[in-house]
C-alpha cells in the first residue's frame, strides 16, 4: 500500500475528504455556496475546533450572534462550543475549506514533527 492517497475534486457544492483520502486525524471539506445562499442550520461541536479558509468570493459568518464579513484570503478559527452559520453575499458566491480537528490535540508541527532522511 502506498504511503499517500490522491483524489480529484470536481465542482460539487460540498465535498468531504474524510472517506476520499482515508483521513485519520482531521476532517476536511471543500464548500461552495452560490450568491445569496447560506448553510441552512446553526451548529457547534463537542470536541472539534474548525478552521475555515476562504478561497474565493465573499460572505459572512455569524458566530455566537456576532457577524463577521469574509472574503478570499481570510482564515478563521472557531472554538468547538461557538454557535456558527455561514452564508454567501447577495452578489457573490463563496468557496471555502473547512478543517475540523480535535481541540488541543496538536503535539508538534512543521519542523518539530519532521524526520530528516
Amino acid at each position: 500500500m502506498a504511503n499517500y492517497t490522491k483524489t480529484t475534486i470536481g465542482n460539487e457544492g460540498r465535498t468531504e475528504l474524510h472517506d476520499k483520502l482515508a483521513l485519520t486525524g482531521a476532517e476536511v471539506s471543500i464548500n461552495q455556496l452560490p450568491a445569496g445562499a447560506g448553510v441552512p442550520f446553526v451548529h457547534s461541536h463537542k470536541n472539534n475546533e474548525e478552521i475555515y479558509g476562504i478561497i474565493a468570493g465573499e460572505g459572512k459568518a455569524v458566530i455566537d450572534g456576532e457577524e463577521t464579513l469574509l472574503t478570499a484570503g481570510d482564515w478563521l478559527r472557531v472554538a468547538p462550543a461557538a454557535k456558527r452559520q455561514f452564508s454567501a453575499s447577495a452578489n457573490s458566491g463563496i468557496t471555502y475549506i473547512c478543517i475540523q480537528v480535535k481541540e488541543n490535540s496538536l503535539d508538534g508541527f512543521t519542523a518539530d514533527d519532521a524526520v530528516m532522511d
